[in-house]
């Protein structure tokens, strides 16, 4: 019977890490596109140097949840 429920923990914990993982991110990118936005309209000719950090940041955000997601999932298979 402890079997079964250490089991269903380990289900549960994974499926919630996965899900805050990908919360977490979401979050995260939403930051980077405001932070971007409000520093374009604040500095129009820096357009270019601010979109490109904008995308390099939010592709390490990616990386980084996808990483999350991947643990979370291993947690309910293994």
């Amino acid at each position: 019977m402890t079997m079964f429920l250490l089991a269903d923990l380990a289900n549960a914990g994974g499926a919630l890490g996965a899900g805050l993982a990908a919360i977490g991110a979401g979050i995260g990118i939403g930051q980077i596109g405001k932070g971007a936005l409000e520093s374009i309209a604040r500095q129009p000719e820096a357009t270019g140097d601010i979109r490109n950090n904008m995308i390099l940041t939010a592709a390490l955000v990616e990386g980084a949840a996808l990483f999350g997601i991947i643990v979370g999932f291993l947690a309910m298979v293994l």
